[in-house]
């Protein structure tokens, strides 16, 4: 049986042979120029380090330290690189290019330019945007190392990006129909209309430049209760701590802004969710069955007394 891993296996592998086919990173010469890839690639690093050593070129590029002296003792043959003492390392050179190594790189980042804004001038709009959305992601991925997650309010589009997200995960993950999704919206609609900061809040979470989640924090129908509502967490942004720090900030909020009982409606199924409340300190006050969102569901009020530190 295929499993999930084989599939990313092979469409990362498909992705990379369509990859080195459009860009050419297979051709004999890179671009038409006189330099195989990795020399295209040593040349680069040559030409944009303020101090070039082989060894550190072998670290950047991954290569074998043996290639990258035999690419640069090539390019010191046709007279493209120069070797100088190290001061600070006597048994290793800096390097840098001469003039014809200058020239050499010009001319060859000139073909690069035009070989891939042809390739990118060859694409309608929509797939040429989705082309570089995806580049930046895959830059992201490799070089940015793991995503930072952050916390913001609320901005235009906000609102209606989580009646979705919240409509799409909940009906691929627990089959719900759009009972749910007009539940949110309502939910969404009355928090913008009656919205006082004095009493509510609301936060998205933020993960590798995209929604990771969120929550809201809505004045209850007793004095000096509050409500916890719409905690949602991502599938992709689940491990990192998103779902409890979004708990958190709104029980401190909900702390800062005076109110002394917190509560929060959720139904069994969402277990995860359960286990976030439990850990924060909320308590099962009331459980009763129900037909929701096209299943038989048993709702579940949970609360916490905010004048006592969990």
């Amino acid at each position: 049986m295929t499993t999930q891993h084989d599939r990313d296996v092979a469409t990362l592998r498909a992705f990379n042979r369509v990859y080195t086919s459009r860009l050419g990173l297979l051709d004999t010469h890179y671009d038409g120029s006189p330099f195989s890839l990795s020399e295209a690639r040593i040349l680069y690093e040559l030409k944009t380090r303020t101090t070039s050593m082989a060894a550190d070129i072998a670290r950047a590029l991954r290569l074998d330290p043996a290639q990258v002296s035999r690419t640069i003792k090539r390019f010191s043959t046709r007279g493209l690189v120069v070797a100088r003492e190290n001061p600070a390392h006597g048994r290793h050179q800096l390097l840098s290019l001469t003039e014809a190594g200058q020239t050499a790189f010009a001319a060859l980042e000139t073909r690069t330019r035009a070989a891939v804004g042809a390739l990118i001038d060859g694409l309608p709009p929509l797939q040429r945007s989705r082309l570089l959305s995806a580049a930046a992601t895959l830059n992201d991925v490799f070089d940015g190392g793991a995503p930072e997650v952050t916390l913001r309010g609320l901005r235009p589009g906000d609102l209606g990006m989580v009646i979705a997200r919240q409509a799409l995960v909940y009906a691929s993950e627990y089959d719900w129909n759009t009972d749910y999704e007009a539940l949110i919206a309502r939910i969404l609609a009355d928090f913008h209309d009656n919205f006082d900061p004095l009493k509510d809040d609301a936060w998205i979470a933020e993960a590798g430049g995209g929604m990771a989640g969120s929550i809201f924090l809505v004045r209850g129908d007793q004095a000096g209760t509050a409500k916890l509502r719409l905690l949602y967490v991502e599938p992709d942004a689940r491990g990192m701590g998103v779902g409890q720090r979004l708990v958190e900030t709104c029980i401190a909020r909900a702390r800062e802004l005076g109110y002394r009982r917190m509560v929060l409606w959720t139904v069994s199924v969402l277990t995860a969710a359960r286990r976030l409340y439990e850990r924060a300190g909320f308590t099962l006050v009331e459980e009763a069955p129900a037909h929701r969102f096209g299943h038989d569901l048993v709702d579940q009020t949970w609360a916490l007394d905010l004048e006592h530190e969990a």
